[in-house]
């Protein structure tokens, strides 16, 4: 059992997600051409703290995958790669200031503060976009994306989503929240 405050897993739980995220990474190798499994398991050995992140990615419906390697750092990147946005992170309003704001039915969460405690980010508008270059996703849930200063700053944040094979972005009060909205995340290893 994960404690939150130690952040670790069990051993049960450990081989338990290497082995997803193994056969997961096995079958997309359209999502990392070029990238071998025993590097990323090395360099997961060597950074278990990540590992409990990576779990609460798997955990909340994300099916994390690598995407992508930067070779200049040597750090592999992992987003999440459900089909829709994942189940555990929807209904969930944009941020902490915009949870605050509502006086009635409040979500439980807000996304920054999920993503926070995850120990993930939240992905950008080109993140998105270059993971729906490596398949269809959400197309019929949409997911909150970073939402650039100036139009937070007005009450205001972004989504994603995918419709008739096109990837679009919208803008929301960042108080709203949906049954069919959640986020994704990246974490980098």
């Amino acid at each position: 059992m994960t404690s939150e405050n130690n952040k670790e897993l069990s051993i049960e739980q450990r081989e338990e997600l290497i082995e997803n995220l193994k056969v997961r990474f096995e079958r997309n190798m359209n999502r990392h051409e070029g990238l071998a499994w025993d590097k990323v398991q090395e360099k997961l050995d060597a950074n278990p703290e990540k590992l409990w992140s990576l779990n609460e990615m798997e955990r909340t419906g994300g099916e994390p995958d690598v995407v992508d390697y930067d070779i200049k750092n040597e750090i592999y990147v992992f987003h999440d790669c459900s089909a829709e946005s994942p189940k555990g992170r929807r209904s969930v309003c944009y941020d902490r200031e915009a949870l605050e704001s509502r006086k009635k039915h409040k979500p439980e969460n807000s996304v920054i503060d999920m993503a926070t405690a995850m120990g993930i980010e939240l992905l950008t508008e080109n993140q998105y976009r270059a993971l729906q270059e490596l398949g269809k996703f959400d197309m019929k849930t949409s997911s909150w994306v970073q939402t650039p200063s100036n139009i937070r700053e007005l009450g205001g944040a972004i989504f994603c989503d995918r419709r008739y094979d096109t990837v679009f972005v919208y803008h929301n009060g960042a108080e709203s929240y949906y049954a069919a909205r959640g986020f994704r995340g990246s974490l980098r290893v």
